[in-house]
C-alpha cells in the first residue's frame, strides 16, 4: 500500500470542501439546463391585442340574511356570521338557522375532575 499524501486535517478538509462544492456547482448548473430545456413546460400563448374594457359598475349589495333566528341574538352577530359563512364561499342561502348550543362547560368539567378523583 502507498503512504498517504498528507496527514495535514486543514488540507484534508480543503479538499474534501472544494470537491464538495464544485459538485454543488455542477448540479446547480444542470438543473438550470433542465429548467431551459423543460419539455412539460406549457408553451407560449399567442399575445392577443388587449381590449379596453367599460368601468365595471358596482353590484347592488346583499340582502341580508333572512335565517331564522332564535331570540336573544343581536343582528349584528347574525351579520358577522353571514359575514364569516360568506368569505369561505358559500351564499347567504347557505344559513339555514342560527341557534346558541348549550354550554356545560363548567358543569363537565366539574364531574371530570370528580372522577378523576376515584
Amino acid at each position: 500500500m502507498s503512504q498517504p499524501v498528507t496527514t495535514n486535517p486543514l488540507i484534508i478538509m480543503l479538499i474534501n470542501m472544494t470537491v464538495v462544492f464544485l459538485v454543488l456547482m455542477a448540479l446547480g448548473v444542470v438543473i438550470n439546463l433542465i429548467h431551459i430545456i423543460d419539455p412539460t413546460k406549457p408553451k407560449a400563448a399567442p399575445k392577443e391585442e388587449v381590449v379596453e374594457e367599460a368601468p365595471a359598475v358596482e353590484a347592488p349589495a346583499a340582502e341580508p340574511v333572512t335565517a331564522p333566528v332564535e331570540e336573544g341574538i343581536s343582528p349584528e352577530v347574525v351579520a358577522v356570521i353571514a359575514a364569516a359563512v360568506a368569505s369561505m364561499g358559500y351564499g347567504a342561502g347557505s344559513v339555514r338557522a342560527i341557534r346558541p348550543l348549550d354550554r356545560d362547560n363548567w358543569k363537565n368539567s366539574g364531574r371530570n375532575a370528580l372522577q378523576s378523583r376515584f
